[in-house]
């Protein structure tokens, strides 16, 4: 797998962070298709199922040599400490919702152009569901394929599997799960795909990229032994915003379109470890995997 590092500003305090916290709660594997490559300016997009995934995500791609700019909810700028760690390092608010969403393309753009990587999540929120399955990813906005049609940025699909064995459920779920994690140590896995460029136009960009998304998953999935099934199978094809949200992290309840509530929970983190191990059976050619 081919990995350019660019050192532009100080995009890198959360990526290190997460690679050295996953290690204590988790064992996280990753892998990456032949031909897989992280190039400067590409645009790292993920299927987004708890609030520990971006962490994950972050711990696999640093151990990978990538330290990307992360588009986020605006409501995380508002966390102490955590606010100003994103400010610090360059990362992206979205104010969803707003007039200013519009600028958070803008900034991507730019920092696209300056030669960072840019990772999103296209699905724009958590699913609804409370239990800790593996479903396909669902439905993407088209903020995605918007970017990336007006900065010709390669997309790089990501999938991961396994973040709701840390953190999912109810308020309480969540975090006993968090707690215990460390003693359960679950199993993760990342994989990364080829970089695409994004040929149609519109729903159709955006579903090319979606199911090279859901491929990326079902490897992740797979390498996890989960029954991969998909949003209607799971009947939660539908999307919640997290409690990360625009009106600050002091709403600790996002409701959902029925009416229920959906948990404020702890942010998750997920594994590591030693390096250049194969997977005995896969097709794969990269591991990096924790005892």
């Amino acid at each position: 797998m081919k990995i350019h590092l660019v050192e532009l500003g100080r995009t890198n305090m959360l990526s290190r962070l997460a690679d050295a916290l996953v290690p204590a709660v988790s064992r996280l594997t990753v892998t990456a298709d032949a031909g897989a490559e992280l190039a400067p300016g590409s645009i790292v997009v993920a299927n987004h199922t708890s609030l520990a995934d971006p962490v994950v995500v972050l711990a696999a791609l640093h151990r990978l040599g990538a330290r990307p700019v992360v588009m986020a909810a605006a409501g995380l700028w508002r966390v102490p400490l955590l606010g100003r760690a994103l400010a610090r390092d360059g990362h992206i608010p979205v104010h969803r919702r707003d007039r200013r969403a519009a600028n958070a393309l803008d900034t991507a753009a730019e920092a696209l152009r300056q030669g960072h990587l840019v990772l999103i999540y296209a699905e724009g929120g958590l699913p609804r569901r409370l239990d800790a399955a593996e479903a396909a990813p669902g439905t993407f906005r088209s903020g995605l394929s918007r970017l990336a049609r007006r900065t010709g940025a390669p997309v790089v699909p990501v999938g991961q599997a396994g973040a709701r064995r840390i953190t999912s459920g109810s308020v309480p779920k969540q975090l006993t799960g968090l707690l215990t994690a460390p003693l359960r140590r679950p199993g993760l896995h990342v994989h990364v795909g080829r970089p695409l460029e994004l040929t149609g136009v519109g729903a159709a960009a955006t579903e090319q990229a979606h199911a090279a998304v859901t491929a990326a998953w079902h490897t992740a999935a797979g390498q996890l032994g989960e029954r991969a099934r998909s949003p209607r199978d799971a009947s939660e094809g539908q999307r919640v915003r997290s409690w990360w949200d625009d009106r600050g992290c002091g709403n600790h309840r996002a409701r959902s379109a029925r009416g229920s509530s959906w948990p404020a929970g702890a942010v998750g983190v997920c594994a590591g470890g030693a390096r250049g191990q194969m997977v005995r059976g896969s097709s794969v050619w990269f591991v990096a995997s924790s005892p």
